[in-house]
């Protein structure tokens, strides 16, 4: 993707769709109307994926605590909202496979009623997924549990179920999106902030913007504007109506880092009950440990923050569960996102539905707000086909998000790994981690960089310095903070590493 061009574009091509939001959302939106043939355009206030869509638990699934909800509160609300999950699960791990994979999660069990339980939830989990099922859910043994998460609570043990979900990297998801967008023929930039919309006769036809990079400013023209700036809807919505009732009540989930043994087997835990209903995940992720999450009602901030009081509820519900506990002094990075949730601001954010809605405003503006990051193909695909709808948007060929590879997955093989250390000299972690990130692309993530590229930027890491350069030179990097924190990940996984790295990036960054 090249910045400098689509800006360009921008300033002087009329579109079918201005997208306004650069996360999963915007860029599910973005892919689905150019790929129906519609002319796109995308832009991003600060960097792509920055704000809640870099800030997951990383899974991709249907929701074992939405089953929970459904079944104690004889909720269809949630059991729609499982059930689509478990559909949108089998599309991704389809259509970007080198992001998204299985991984088997462990409930722990401490009654012969909890463990009975929990094996008749999953059961009923299988059940929804039918045929798109990752594996069945099966009982373990006391032994075959501890085998797994030898740290869990040993005292009234009774064994545990293991299951099946996905897990992803969120940030490179959406940065697959709007590489995959971007080949269909959108314009996209990063940087570029609305200022004003702009209307004729009465509806909106295009937008004022500003590229926060150089300080110009222009305009941008297009038929149909779509909101899609999650926890920041209601301030886009209020540039349309400024007396425009809020849709969204905000709550932030924030999440601890640690070692890699604290989940030895490679295998999820699903702590199912806290003290206060929740559900907490400690998951394997980038070479790393990570847990969470908390819901606390929170303003819609730019760049959210994990409370110390967060912090240690965190480790104090786990500590119920693993001898011994995690400390602070153990936890290498932290960081919280914020969800946009559709509902009453009075209301308990945790006993609120994660379920979408899409308004359209007095001038036209699109508005998509809620859901989660599992469903967004299906937010994206319902989103455009009501932008058509209401602005007479002919495409030239229907929805195809369902079968639509990703960059990065279309010619991934088996053994792509394997042939990097052989061709390039590659050691393993290294190689693996390029096939993680980028898939099919990482031969030319290393060609694009030449032989220098191929040294690490940390010894005890496997991220490569040519990341940095095809960060900077196809993925519209501007500083270290997106390399580090949005293209490598190492700032959500060990924040003193990343720190340590920041120089080295910001003169690759600076290089001719």
């Amino acid at each position: 993707m090249d910045r400098g061009a689509n800006v360009a574009r921008l300033a002087q091509e009329t579109f079918d769709v201005l997208v306004i939001g650069g996360g999963a959302t915007g860029a599910g939106v973005a892919l689905d109307a150019a790929t129906r043939g519609l002319k796109v355009a995308l832009v991003e206030r600060d960097d792509f994926a920055s704000g809640t869509s870099s800030r997951s638990t990383k899974l991709v699934h249907g929701g074992v605590r939405y089953l929970q909800a459904a079944i104690t509160r004889l909720d269809r609300a949630q059991f729609r909202l499982v059930r689509e999950g478990l559909a949108e699960r089998a599309i991704l791990l389809r259509i970007a496979p080198h992001l998204v994979h299985p991984l088997r999660l462990v409930v722990p069990a401490y009654s012969w009623r909890d463990l009975l339980s929990y094996r008749i939830g999953l059961w009923l989990y299988d059940r929804i997924a039918g045929t798109q099922s990752l594996a069945r859910s099966a009982f373990l043994s006391v032994d075959e549990t501890l085998r797994v998460f030898p740290t869990l609570r040993r005292n009234g043990l009774r064994g545990g179920i293991a299951y099946h979900d996905g897990q992803f990297d969120d940030a490179r998801m959406v940065l697959a999106l709007l590489s995959t967008a971007a080949q269909a023929g959108a314009a996209i930039a990063n940087r570029v902030e609305v200022t004003a919309l702009s209307a004729r006769d009465g509806n909106l036809d295009g937008a004022e913007l500003v590229d926060r990079v150089s300080g110009k400013h222009f305009s941008v023209r297009a038929r149909a504007v779509i909101n899609a700036t999650g926890p920041h809807c209601d301030a886009l919505r209020r540039l349309e109506d400024p007396g425009a009732t809020p849709m969204l009540s905000t709550s932030r989930g924030s999440h601890l880092v640690f070692d890699a043994a604290w989940a030895p087997a490679g295998d999820g835990l699903l702590i199912p009950r806290t003290t206060d209903g929740r559900v907490l995940f400690l998951l394997p992720w980038q070479g790393a440990c990570l847990l969470g999450t908390t819901d606390i009602a929170a303003e819609a901030e730019s760049v959210p923050q994990p409370e110390a009081a967060e912090v240690e509820y965190l480790l104090d519900q786990l500590g119920q569960w693993l001898d011994p506990a995690l400390t602070r002094n153990q936890v290498r990075a932290q960081w919280a996102g914020l969800r946009p949730l559709i509902g009453n601001p009075a209301r308990a954010t945790s006993r609120i539905v994660r379920e979408h809605h899409i308004e359209v405003g007095p001038k036209g503006l699109v508005s998509i707000a809620g859901g989660k990051w599992t469903t967004y193909r299906r937010m994206a695909e319902l989103t455009v086909d009501r932008a058509t709808a209401v602005h007479g948007l002919i495409a030239s060929a229907p929805c195809r998000t369902r079968e639509q590879v990703l960059l990065g997955s279309h010619a991934l093989k088996p053994g792509l790994a394997d042939a990097l250390m052989q061709a390039h000299g590659l050691e393993g972690d290294c190689a693996q981690h390029l096939v993680g990130s980028y898939g099919d692309q990482a031969m030319h993530v290393l060609a694009h960089a030449g032989p220098a590229g191929k040294r690490r930027l940390l010894p005890d890491h496997p991220y490569l310095e040519a990341e940095v350069l095809w960060a900077r030179d196809r993925e519209m990097a501007l500083s270290a903070d997106d390399v580090l924190a949005r293209r490598l990940r190492l700032s959500f996984v060990d924040s003193v590493a990343a720190t340590a790295a920041t120089a080295r990036v910001e003169a690759l960054l600076a290089q001719a």
